[in-house]
């Protein structure tokens, strides 16, 4: 089936998720979601390529500041044979005439870092739902600010976390809600990925080719270099703390109760601009984000997690997912599960795919052919969706609030941690002791969410 052809009618009903008040302003018709987008990079192109997948999506709006971004939006909308959307550029808060318009529902930002909060805070104000792109705020008040907001205007915030939406991510997910791994004791996730040819580029192409960096410069490149020059930290640590949020139930039931955080050498960087560019002067940079960061986390109902932030060094892409318990453990690097007196053989891995397959998550059974061909995997499909459908239903979403401050807060704890000497940092609770009343209800069927 075309993933156009969107199932407007499904059974979507979010268990457990609050209803917002109805004298909201939302989408006039219940069929129908109407989004401006602030940011229209590559990430935010990926966005709109969802949206134009969809008829319960209309994209009113887009906004950037450069006019390639934004030429190549409009490509995009005439390959589709959709209507242009109204367009805001010039400068930095162009972004705020989109949130006055009072036909836009909810609104997806996929700028650099440092713009999230202030964009995020005031779309807030103007009565939109946020779909933010990972990272919420750079400094710990940042966050507190972002929820302050989020109390006076009750309007709901999500981080757009697609890895939470994984495949194999949801059918360990599955496993462990079943008891497969028994107690849950230790957890480990992060981000494992060479970036080199994504934060140096030749000016013209977005990937793999150049080592500079900075305005003359095209995609992340342009500032995403810079945050490892100035910064000492996890500085990129959703992809690993939201999944594994959802395992243990934290701000549900669970909370993160303090982290440590350890960081290697930098060297990394160096040594691609040397090896690529011979005697470029961008080689005898220090970045003082080390290769390698990992932070330890500690939890209110005794389980450990591991975080790894690794980007600056020659390795194959991988999160570094381990779901361990009194009854087995999983870890994606091995692609292997291992489920004590189930498993094949004792003391041996079984394929992954032997539990996953049979542990397929309800969300995935139903909804992979409309994921299809979707970015990274199909996720983008899911994440995308279930900010939809939450706009649509004038619900809570299911990353939400407290989900999305606490999985992004964790790069101010790691940075200020090193700069302390590796010392102990308490974590903020969001929720303010709501906590222990919550209940976990992500994914927990095939409503779509």
């Amino acid at each position: 089936m075309d993933r156009r052809q969107f199932v407007i009618n499904s059974a979507v009903g979010l268990a457990g998720l609050t209803i917002l008040p109805s004298g909201l302003l939302f989408a006039k018709n219940a069929d129908k979601v109407r989004l401006g987008y602030i940011g229209v990079g590559l990430r935010g192109r990926n966005h709109i390529g969802e949206g134009l997948l969809r008829d319960d999506v209309e994209i009113v709006a887009i906004c950037d500041i450069q006019e390639s971004s934004l030429k190549f939006c409009r490509e995009q909308f005439v390959k589709a044979k959709k209507k242009l959307p109204a367009e805001y550029t010039g400068g930095l808060d162009a972004y705020k005439k989109l949130l006055d318009r009072k036909d836009i529902d909810g609104v997806i930002i996929a700028t650099p870092w440092q713009f999230h909060k202030d964009q995020a805070i005031d779309a807030m104000r103007a009565g939109k739902y946020v779909g933010c792109e990972v990272i919420a705020g750079i400094t710990e008040k940042d966050h507190w600010d972002i929820l302050k907001v989020h109390e006076e205007t009750k309007m709901p915030y999500m981080t757009l976390e697609n890895v939470c939406y994984r495949r194999d991510v949801m059918a360990a997910l599955n496993m462990s809600r079943q008891n497969l791994f028994g107690e849950l004791i230790h957890l480990e996730g992060g981000y494992q990925h060479d970036l080199r040819g994504v934060l140096f580029n030749d000016g013209k192409n977005p990937y793999g080719k150049g080592a500079e960096f900075g305005p003359n410069t095209v995609g992340e490149a342009q500032w995403r270099t810079q945050w490892n020059i100035d910064r000492d930290g996890d500085i990129y640590p959703t992809h690993g703390a939201g999944p594994v949020m959802n395992y243990i139930d934290i701000n549900r039931g669970n909370r993160f109760t303090n982290l440590v955080s350890f960081s290697s050498k930098s060297r990394g960087l160096n040594a691609y601009v040397d090896k690529v560019s011979p005697g470029n002067k961008n080689s005898k940079i220090h970045f003082k984000n080390g290769d390698v960061t990992t932070t330890t986390l500690n939890c209110a109902n005794g389980e450990t997690v591991t975080l790894s932030h690794d980007t600056h060094l020659p390795r194959p892409y991988s999160l570094g997912f381990r779901v361990q318990g009194t009854e087995g453990i999983w870890m994606d690097v091995a692609d292997a599960v291992y489920i004590e007196g189930k498993s094949a053989k004792y003391d041996e891995w079984d394929k992954a795919s032997l539990w996953f397959d049979k542990y397929d998550h309800p969300l995935w059974k139903k909804f992979e052919k409309y994921a299809e061909g979707a970015g990274h995997g199909g996720m983008d499909w899911f994440v995308f969706n279930a900010f939809v459908q939450s706009v649509k239903q004038k619900k809570d979403t299911p990353i939400d609030i407290y989900d999305s401050l606490t999985m992004s807060v964790i790069t101010p704890l790691s940075e200020k941690s090193l700069k302390e000497g590796n010392a102990p940092q308490a974590f903020p609770d969001f929720t303010k002791g709501k906590w222990k009343e919550r209940k976990n209800t992500f994914a927990l069927d095939d409503s779509g969410f």
